[in-house]
């Protein structure tokens, strides 16, 4: 075979194979065997190894996933990945419907879409074929997931239509049907590790594994539900959607078009019971407004479209016996009861333990061993007890009372004024704390260094091998080769990550060490205060109240943190393996045209986007804050402001200025 059949030869079976992938992961309707399947892929993969010159990242053989893995990059949304209202009600939702008329003269249509419970994609194409997958991360940017997804079956590489933009977006929610969810789980106790908690838990963290192939062993699908583009095929989302479904995606056969708010109601209705026939988890439906141009005259708040809204169903309710109640700690010494509870059948899965929350949800409950409660799970995901049957109470049965004593250490547990929560003020020395703060002090946001999870932190701990983060810098290869599931490509990967990390900006670092009550933006306003870190060890109450944003609570907490020797002996250790403890990269400050004053910025801007505006402001010796107060100097009004926060400007007389005026203020 010469480079020219070959070629046409490839062309034909890639074709041929997304053809069967798409009647068989998206129609269900297979034309041939799984074994006739093979063949075809075999085939393919022979021929690409023999003519490696016409090897394509689309073709149907990269299914099934590269040993090769990088980690995650981020990347900005080309549209912003917004959250949605919720409704619980009839009543809301005719006001929903309500509130749109009164904006909009004509009739208006809905699209009811199942909302399906799994981890939301947005996937660029560009001439047909796909060029990247990013999960929703903060709405702005998210990870970069492409090798992932492209394990996905009824995910389309390559889209042959004519009818299709030169670039578009297409979003959905990655899912895992509930029978792989069951099987997985079966396979993860059986090798004695924690199964998932649900099957939006299962597809999120597959998605976010770094080796494509056991992604692509986990039958993960895809349901669409958004089309973008800046020419799309028609004026309404409805028939955008059935577009999309011809060109090979998967979109739920469910979804309809509703001519009025009543008939979207039944829809609703109808859905309550049948839903629970699907082979994917749901908790609503999405309401969407079909007409595209209606849509853009809605527009959009800070957070979510106008012209859409998620119906949530009432969680799904069972009864069972109260057993027990352990208390568990966490990293910042927070202690949580929890109930432990006979096994009951739940929206699903088997349901043994639920939430308490504290010391006040148990009073309130007026709980007692061996009680039969009610438990629901909260947003279908996380169980809690709503309630007691009093009727079926033992008069002998014992009151549930919170301890007084941390249950991993033994000291006098605190419950500060104004806190609902009891804590452990033995952060140095309790167990669960000590790995709880280096598990935050690793994490991405904070010193980034990979290869040391949960398991890994844990594994070390129990080895005596760190006592304190300051300790990670210490760890030697000899010492962690041995270590079981590490091995020497692990542990170098490890040391490399704990070397890389010393060179975190200073802001990163404050919020690694996990003081109490800061959190990265506190971390980022107090580096740019508190220059050094001896700055802020010398600094007292006054000094640190007086910085915007930083109340008694936080100023006390950071006080307390660096009274404490052992605390001192750390940040030590730290400055001496070399990390940085001053801020290198302030904000140069081009001017102070905006010296004194304090910004809100709401809306959506044409010229930068909304963290360069806060730069700017910052440059120009301005202060950026989130919320609208008395010290509030004006609002940096885009379009679709917050409804909320022109409300609180209008009440408190507070000025907002457009984007065009911002910038002559500024001059730029």
């Amino acid at each position: 075979m010469n480079q020219s059949e070959a070629k046409a030869k490839i062309d034909t079976l890639r074709r041929e194979i997304e053809e069967h992938n798409n009647r068989y992961y998206v129609l269900n309707r297979p034309l041939i065997s799984d074994f006739e399947y093979d063949i075809l892929l075999n085939e393919l993969d022979t021929l690409e190894k023999k003519f490696p010159e016409f090897i394509s990242d689309n073709s149907p053989t990269k299914r099934v996933g590269s040993d090769i893995t990088k980690e995650f990059e981020q990347y900005e949304h080309i549209y912003p990945m917004l959250s949605l209202g919720n409704t619980y009600s009839e009543e809301e939702l005719r006001e929903f419907d309500n509130r749109l008329h009164k904006s909009i003269s004509q009739p208006i249509e809905y699209v009811c879409e199942s909302k399906f419970d799994g981890a939301s994609i947005s996937i660029t194409y560009i001439n047909g074929s796909l060029f990247r997958a990013v999960t929703r991360g903060d709405g702005n940017k998210g990870d970069d997931v492409t090798l992932n997804v492209k394990t996905i079956r009824s995910i389309p590489l390559k889209i042959t239509s004519k009818r299709i933009p030169a670039e578009f977006v297409i979003r959905g929610e990655i899912l895992m049907p509930r029978a792989v969810f069951n099987r997985l789980n079966e396979e993860r106790i059986k090798a004695e590790l924690t199964p998932f908690a649900n099957p939006r838990n299962a597809a999120a963290g597959t998605l976010k594994l770094l080796d494509p192939r056991i992604v692509a062993s986990r039958s993960l699908d895809c349901m669409i539900y958004f089309l973008l583009a800046e020419e799309l095929p028609h004026d309404n989302h409805y028939d955008n959607l059935k577009e999309a479904a011809g060109w090979g995606f998967k979109v739920a056969e469910s979804i309809r078009l509703c001519k009025n708010i009543d008939e979207v109601l039944q829809f609703i209705s109808f859905w309550e019971s049948e839903r629970k026939k699907l082979p994917y988890d749901t908790d609503g439906v999405v309401v969407k407004v079909n007409s595209l141009s209606q849509q853009n005259e809605l527009g959009f708040t800070a957070k979510s479209p106008r012209w859409a809204i998620a119906y949530k169903y009432k969680a799904e309710e069972a009864t069972t016996r109260l057993l027990s109640v352990t208390f568990q700690v966490g990293r910042t010494g927070t202690v949580t009861p929890v109930a432990n509870l006979e096994p009951v059948l739940l929206s699903g899965s088997t349901v043994k333990r639920a939430t308490l929350h504290n010391e006040d949800q148990i009073n309130l409950l007026d709980l007692h061993l061996n009680d039969m409660v009610y438990v629901e799970k909260g947003g279908e995901i996380i169980p809690k007890i709503v309630g007691v049957d009093h009727s079926e109470r033992n008069e002998n049965s014992k009151k549930i009372v919170f301890i007084s004593n941390c249950p991993e250490c033994g000291t006098a547990l605190i419950k500060n004024e104004g806190e609902a929560n009891h804590f452990c003020p033995n952060y140095l020395h309790c167990p669960p704390q000590i790995k709880g703060r280096i598990e935050h002090f690793i994490s991405r946001k904070a010193m980034d260094i990979d290869g040391l999870g949960e398991e890994t932190i844990d594994l070390l701990f129990n080895k005596n091998l760190i006592r304190n983060f300051a300790d990670l810098y210490d760890l030697k290869m000899e010492q962690l080769v041995p270590l079981e599931r590490l091995g020497e490509k692990s542990a170098a990967n490890i040391l490399k990550s704990i070397r890389t990390s010393i060179d975190t900006p200073y802001r990163r670092v404050l919020f690694a060490l996990g003081i109490r009550h800061v959190g990265e933006t506190v971390a980022k306003t107090i580096a740019w205060r508190f220059k050094t870190i001896d700055d802020l060890i010398n600094a007292g109450i006054d000094q640190l109240t007086s910085v915007y944003e930083i109340g008694p609570k936080i100023a006390a907490s950071i006080v307390s943190y660096f009274s404490d020797n052992d605390n001192l002996e750390m940040i030590e250790r730290l400055k001496s393996v070399g990390i940085r403890f001053s801020e290198m990269s302030e904000p140069t400050l081009t001017g102070n045209l905006l010296k004194g004053k304090i910004i809100v910025i709401s809306g959506v801007f044409k010229e930068h986007s909304r963290e360069e505006y806060k730069e700017l402001i910052e440059k120009n010796g301005g202060k950026n804050s989130t919320s609208v107060s008395g010290n509030t100097s004006f609002i940096l009004a885009g379009d679709d402001m917050g409804q909320s926060k022109k409300e609180k400007a209008d009440e408190l007389g507070i000025p907002m200025i457009s984007e065009s005026e911002f910038l002559k203020i500024i001059d730029k």
